[in-house]
């Protein structure tokens, strides 16, 4: 198949795709490394004394085409996207709706799952408001608030048919601003996220895509992140690569991906009136993988 865009195999209709709702955006400082056992031969890791820029994406969609859903996008790393600017790379996407599993596989070639969000709320105490703790809370990055504060727990649970297996928890600190005051959501931005995805076994192309997003952005508390350990089974040394069985090769992939959520963690951002415009891939040209740097 030639450069070009993809056809919709699903109820999704015509691209672009359009989702919206609100997300956390969180960068990690993410092994070189464990994100090379993602990334395709023919693209190069952005990277700097070891680490490359991963992290996660969780997103709440209340309205796009496959309804209202959940999902978790884990980044690996970022790669160069000829001639000047970087793009991302997804390990793994975890999503609560069968629809959206089914477009993400066939449509954008990503490595989607169906998962289980359970979601839990609870009070956090009040503390007491000081000038500093005032500063910071206008600039949307306290640790104190005048108003009351909620922790949601995020346990995603991937559905491999009759045995579960627990990929994460997000723990997040969310505002409850009082009726008399308005949360400050922070300034309007637009912003464009080019990714590359495919060689999938739904999906064997290389693909790039671009996200576009308009949205109120603000710098929040980084999440915490908990999860069963990877290291017992990891498999990412290039001295210990050989050939895996399929079930090998989806256990030390999950693994790979719990390693990137539980690295560290250097930013995070709230994004709310989300509005996200996914294009539809397309298959870059041989020049565009052949002018990457060290290529």
């Amino acid at each position: 198949m030639g450069s070009g865009e993809t056809k919709s195999s699903t109820g999704y209709g015509s691209p672009p795709w359009i989702f919206k709702g609100s997300a956390l955006y969180q960068l990690h400082l993410v092994k070189a490394e464990t994100a090379r056992a993602f990334i395709p031969k023919e693209l190069r890791l952005v990277e700097a004394f070891g680490y490359t820029l991963g992290g996660f994406f969780l997103a709440n969609y209340d309205h796009s085409p496959a309804g209202v859903f959940d999902e978790l996008v884990v980044i690996a790393g970022i790669v160069w996207n000829p001639p000047t600017s970087c793009a991302r790379w997804a390990a793994r996407v975890l999503v609560n709706s069968e629809e959206a599993c089914h477009h993400g596989r066939k449509d954008v070639g990503l490595p989607s799952q169906v998962a289980r969000f359970s979601k839990r709320i609870t009070p956090v105490p009040r503390q007491t408001k000081d000038r500093i703790g005032g500063f910071l809370n206008m600039i949307g990055v306290s640790t104190t608030s005048c108003h009351s504060k909620d922790c949601m727990d995020v346990q995603v649970t991937e559905v491999l048919g009759p045995t579960p297996l627990d990929i994460c928890n997000i723990k997040l600190i969310t505002d409850v601003p009082s009726p008399k005051l308005n949360k400050w959501m922070g300034p309007s931005i637009r912003m464009s996220l080019p990714s590359f995805s495919g060689q999938t076994e739904y999906n064997p192309n290389l693909l790039k895509y671009a996200c576009r997003l308009a949205c109120r952005v603000r710098a929040v508390r980084p999440a915490k992140i908990s999860g069963p350990s990877p290291l017992k089974n990891e498999r990412n040394s290039d001295s210990e690569r050989r050939e895996f069985t399929a079930e090998e090769a989806a256990d030390n992939g999950r693994n790979l991906s719990i390693s990137v959520m539980l690295s560290k963690p250097i930013l995070a951002l709230e994004f709310n009136c989300l509005e996200m415009q996914v294009e539809a891939p397309i298959i870059p040209s041989n020049n565009s993988t052949s002018s990457l740097p060290g290529a």
